[in-house]
């Protein structure tokens, strides 16, 4: 294991910010895995330091294939706003995961993004760690954006029960996994059940997901479980359920969840007087895929996504 400093940026008031990557093995550069890019994610920095936990393991065994190189980077970016409790840039409140593929002249977050992507845009394979815009939780799944240069059955080697396809938004365009497409890099996002907070089962259930990913692509030798052969769906074919109205939260279902249609997912309590303003049902039968998990709520938010059952 080498570990680098892959780029530095430095600061007027503190210590210079240094994005730190650890490489495994030698030759092609074959997949990297990047962790937290912003600073609530420390369920995906987590993840990172427990594959580079692991791989070390690997390399000290011979396990690594000859002639290729696995870079992982458990925190691009995400150091300054984990520090000062933030999910975005600290400074002006701009999500490094909407510069890229960054400018090295330009604003701080533009900076950090072509520092970043100059180090990982010529792998074969990417994996990124990331979270959603809505604090929740999901099912462990693999997403994919429909670029063209997309492919679900390499998305399927993760063994992870789900894969997602969606369109890209203009938006995505900025984004590392996008950029990562253009330039010919197979890319995947992996979600875990958490985001700002540790949840260890889903944490090695990723971690054993990247590893089966890469036993099954050659370059480590790695034995665990088959894992699950996924269902792949497409975005818009989840449903989602909104809330009615503001109030404190009682969430009565969890990602993973099976439901039915009436049945009760959500209570909304009134945080004055304490009475039921809202009790929320499932609008179908189907698998909870994301949960809303704040205390408070506010009206039209979504709170659920649903798998629907398909019925024969």
């Amino acid at each position: 294991m080498i570990r680098d400093v892959l780029f530095t940026l430095k600061a007027p008031y503190r210590d210079p910010l240094q994005i730190v990557g650890f490489r495994f093995g030698k030759g092609e550069k074959a997949c990297c895995i990047v962790g937290a890019i912003r600073g609530n994610e420390v369920q995906q920095q987590f993840v990172c330091s427990q594959l580079v936990k692991a791989l070390k393991g690997l390399e000290s065994r011979g396990q690594i294939a000859h002639d290729n190189e696995i870079l992982v980077i458990p925190s691009a970016g995400a150091s300054y706003s984990m520090n000062t409790g933030n999910r975005f840039w600290a400074v002006d409140h701009t999500d490094i995961n909407r510069m890229f593929p960054g400018y090295d002249y330009g604003e701080t977050t533009q900076r950090l993004a072509d520092g970043i992507f100059r180090q990982v845009r010529d792998y074969s394979y990417g994996v990124q760690f990331t979270s959603f815009y809505l604090p929740g939780d999901f099912v462990p799944h693999v997403r994919m954006m429909e670029t063209g240069y997309q492919s679900t059955s390499l998305a399927n080697l993760f063994g992870l029960p789900y894969v997602v396809i969606r369109p890209p938004r203009p938006y995505d365009t900025a984004t590392l996994n996008y950029n990562w497409q253009l330039w010919h890099t197979n890319a995947f996002s992996v979600y875990t059940a958490a985001t700002d907070q540790i949840d260890e089962l889903s944490a090695r259930q990723a971690v054993d997901s990247v590893l089966r990913f890469l036993n099954r692509i050659g370059l480590v030798r790695y034995h665990c479980h088959n894992g699950y052969i996924a269902s792949v769906i497409r975005e818009n074919e989840l449903v989602s359920v909104l809330s009615p109205t503001g109030g404190v939260y009682l969430a009565k279902k969890m990602p993973g969840d099976e439901v039915v249609r009436g049945e009760m997912l959500a209570e909304l309590i009134d945080p004055y007087n304490g009475d039921t303003v809202a009790r929320i049902t499932s609008p179908v039968d189907g698998v909870i895929f994301f949960g809303y998990h704040q205390p408070l709520v506010m009206e039209h938010a979504v709170i659920y996504r649903i798998i629907k059952h398909a019925h024969v």
